[in-house]
């Protein structure tokens, strides 16, 4: 009876946890719609400001801005990381430090030398590259419980000023792009010196950023006068242009994270039924041989009164 005890504690045991990840699941679904409908409100109009600077920067030459200047020198890098602050989300959160790590490898001369540094939004991200002893940069952790257009500003501001400064030559995001509910694109983006030409990730060059079957090539846009001169103008959209993108970057990653633990918690809930009908057959059988085996015991007992 005590192996019988036993299953029906872990039967209520996994029972319980399935309550917990179908509830899981359903918060994240509701969270994924939110951040769907602002990821994508958000990236037409970031990919047409990134084609007006590629436009703009057609027209001038790179030294009219120092953020558009190659810098040479030591090789340095700021490497900006963008993960969740929980887990939970099945590789979601792996999978990007992985990239990352894969993306720094390039850069170990830069690390050896401590010219390598890593700003990292979200918790785990943060966490994993501190106990590695990275040179870090800032504290973003708990920035996506309530995702900010102010948290995209410091981003930027800690990037733009180690540019400016000379603490760093050159600065990448890491990130994940909301592909579907069940998949991203892990994206490697230069930020800074803003490239030449417009950085397109899969999404935005297949589909123009916004869902329309467009052309993605900021080359079509055609020829434009600006007022007042191109250089006040570009000087303008630079610090929003950037400020825009980091905040592109982070509803990215936040759709995608509440995508990627929608999955992960129908997955678990799955699971658990699987073992709820597994332990249920097993206590089915442990029960049936128990009935049995007392069965024997009583009829054993009856025919020894009768002989005896």
């Amino acid at each position: 009876m005590a192996n019988l005890r036993d299953i029906r504690n872990r039967i209520d045991s996994i029972r319980n946890t399935q309550q917990v990840t179908r509830a899981m699941k359903m918060v994240a679904a509701a969270k994924l719609r939110r951040a769907q409908e602002r990821i994508f409100s958000t990236r037409p109009y970031a990919y047409q400001l990134g084609a007006v600077i590629s436009r703009l920067k057609e027209q001038l030459d790179a030294a009219e801005h120092p953020l558009l200047q190659a810098r040479e020198g030591d090789q340095s890098v700021l490497f900006i990381v963008v993960t969740a602050d929980r887990g939970l989300a099945g590789a979601f959160n792996a999978n990007i430090v992985k990239e990352a790590e894969q993306a720094m490898s390039a850069y170990d001369t830069a690390r050896a030398a401590g010219n390598l540094h890593v700003l990292a939004a979200g918790r785990k991200g943060h966490e994993h590259f501190a106990r590695r002893g990275y040179n870090m940069v800032g504290d973003f952790r708990g920035v996506f419980d309530h995702v900010q257009v102010e948290t995209a500003h410091k981003i930027v501001e800690e990037a733009v000023d180690g540019y400016l400064n000379g603490s760093w030559n050159e600065v990448k995001i890491v990130y994940n792009e909301f592909r579907n509910t069940i998949a991203q694109n892990r994206i490697v983006e230069p930020f800074l010196p803003i490239p030449k030409k417009q950085f397109l990730t899969p999404i935005m060059a297949a589909k123009g950023a916004g869902g329309d079957e467009a052309a993605a090539d900021p080359r079509e846009i055609p020829d434009s006068l600006f007022e007042p001169e191109a250089e006040s103008v570009l000087r303008e959209l630079l610090p929003r242009y950037l400020r825009y993108q980091v905040w592109r970057v982070l509803l990215e990653s936040n759709a995608a994270e509440q995508g990627a633990r929608m999955v992960a918690m129908d997955n678990a809930t799955s699971n658990a039924e699987d073992f709820l009908r597994n332990l249920k057959l097993k206590y089915n059988r442990a029960r049936q041989s128990a009935i049995t085996t007392e069965i024997i015991e009583i009829v054993s007992g009856a025919n020894a009164l009768e002989t005896g």
